[in-house]
């Protein structure tokens, strides 16, 4: 099997599979999220290094504790320099220190034939170093425990592109046991105050369900979210599934673990679900 090797285990979370274990579930044992009652499609959690915005990402991975699907997508920017818009990796698996996560080539092929159709694709790349993709996964394998991967990372944010891959996603997993997971930071580097409004304008068109909204956001000058588009494609994907409910869950800044706040990043937690009363 060609299995990626981590790039950032060590440095963006505990490099030991015990050290890895205990924090994630130390994370996981300080929330008081109230889990919706009904079907949950999927989350949206931040992806800085574990210090700084673990606490947040855990309010909204404790949504799945229970569950067992056989289809996690995850959908990241890409933060490296490439020329494609929409990326996967053309590995067969991903590694972290706790285990190999296989990734869905069937699934990954799907999302790309569909795409095809609108001259699109999925642009493979191997040995990449993103870390918001990455990130993601050991609280996966926690809570989830074995479970197929389907990674896209996005590039290109424009509405267009992110609409026509929200429903090549939104066809691929149709029918299947599938979760959604939408990585994405909030503004970048504004003191607090200012932070605190940007991301609260962010929050509350996710909140409102709004992926449209969440895309404008940042040329609107009211909010910044560095995965704007993977938030959308969830968004857009999950309701086109079914979902109509989004809670926010928790919210948080650098600063709220530095205690420095003249220049921080903001950190939200969500989940995506369809009441079924």
């Amino acid at each position: 099997m060609n299995i990626r090797p981590s790039p950032i285990a060590g440095t963006w979370y505990p490099g030991n599979p015990a050290r890895l274990t205990r924090a994630i579930d130390d994370f996981l044992e300080h929330v008081d999220t109230v889990v919706p009652s009904g079907k949950i499609w999927g989350l949206v959690v931040p992806h800085a290094g574990y210090r700084y915005s673990g606490q947040v990402a855990a309010h909204a991975f404790s949504c799945l504790k229970g569950l067992q699907p056989d289809l996690v997508v995850v959908i990241s920017p890409l933060h490296q320099m490439y020329h494609a818009s929409l990326l996967t990796t053309a590995h067969d698996a991903y590694e972290t220190p706790l285990g190999v996560v296989e990734v869905d080539r069937a699934a990954v092929a799907t999302v790309n034939q569909a795409l095809q159709k609108s001259g699109m694709g999925l642009t493979a790349v191997a040995h990449d170093h993103e870390h918001a993709l990455e990130i993601e996964l050991p609280f996966l394998q926690q809570v989830l425990g074995r479970f197929k991967l389907l990674p896209i990372m996005i590039r290109n944010q424009n509405p267009l592109i992110v609409q026509m891959l929200a429903q090549a996603v939104a066809e691929t997993i149709n029918g299947r046991n599938a979760i959604l997971i939408a990585s994405s930071d909030l503004s970048h580097f504004y003191p607090q105050a200012l932070a605190n409004d940007y991301d609260s304008e962010i929050l509350r068109r996710v909140e409102a369900f709004d992926p449209q909204g969440v895309l404008t956001a940042e040329e609107e000058h009211v909010g910044f979210a560095c995965g704007r588009g993977a938030i959308a494609t969830v968004l857009w994907a999950a309701q086109a599934l079914g979902a109509n409910l989004v809670d926010i869950l928790n919210y948080a800044t650098s600063g709220d673990v530095t205690g420095k706040y003249d220049s921080v990043v903001g950190y939200g937690a969500a989940v995506i679900w369809q009441n079924l009363e």
